[in-house]
């Protein structure tokens, strides 16, 4: 399926995944009871969290040992495969999950712009606001590298029409060994998005300052275009 689609290696000493910022605080009863009954919670939640299993037990597309242990952060890296949606993919993963990043965080606040639009938008109501932090990565090896092979299919904004098509190279790409895709970001013109197809290719997990998005998230209330800010 890659159809003679190049492949490079590449290393990027940074790249930035924007995750919702009640990730990174302590648990909300932490303060309201004892260690021992957090531990117990703690335990309870682990039988019902799908990341938790998968470090566990390992997941369909991944053993137990693909996913990282006892590096920092390790938990939003796993969770990113851990929660992967076959019903609902995004552009390169599907059954196994992948973690998107990008090499700007403006490039990353555009494509958490248009997601979030999108789905206000299949709730009829263009209400929410979320903060986000920014979260670093290492990543490097060997991608799928689209940027320079024009128009692919792939990264046809409309996603019935991109998605599948750029599923079916993520798995070509992952059968093959590779890291991921390199790829120019759909809604970000002239930005750079990174897909890792797996938990282990992303490294040196660090958190940056929180982003406030409240503007953005009030401005689409009444309208489905981004703010000018924002295209």
């Amino acid at each position: 399926m890659l159809d003679g689609l190049p492949v490079h290696r590449e290393a990027f000493p940074k790249t930035v995944r924007l995750v919702t910022s009640a990730r990174l605080r302590p648990p909300v009863l932490e303060a309201l009871v004892s260690a021992e009954d957090l531990a117990a919670l703690a335990e309870i939640e682990g039988a019902t969290s799908a990341r938790l299993l998968a470090q566990d037990r390992g997941t369909e597309g991944f053993g137990r040992d693909e996913f990282v242990h006892g590096v920092p952060y390790a938990s939003f890296i796993n969770a990113a495969f851990a929660y992967a949606k076959p019903r609902e993919p995004n552009r390169f993963n599907a059954l196994r999950g992948a973690w998107y990043a990008a090499l700007a965080v403006e490039t990353s606040m555009r494509e958490v712009a248009w997601h979030m639009t999108d789905f206000l938008g299949k709730s009829g109501q263009y209400k929410g606001v979320v903060d986000y932090a920014e979260l670093f990565a290492s990543m490097a090896g060997e991608f799928v590298d689209l940027r320079g092979v024009g128009a692919h299919p792939c990264l046809d904004p409309d996603p019935a029409i991109g998605y599948p098509l750029g599923n079916s190279i993520a798995d070509a790409a992952f059968a093959q060994g590779l890291n991921g895709v390199i790829y120019p970001s759909v809604r970000d013109a002239g930005g750079t998005c990174l897909a890792a197809l797996r938990p282990t290719r992303c490294s040196r997990s660090r958190p940056a300052p929180s982003i406030d998005l409240n503007g953005w998230v009030a401005r689409t209330q009444k309208s489905r275009r981004f703010p000018s800010s924002l295209r």
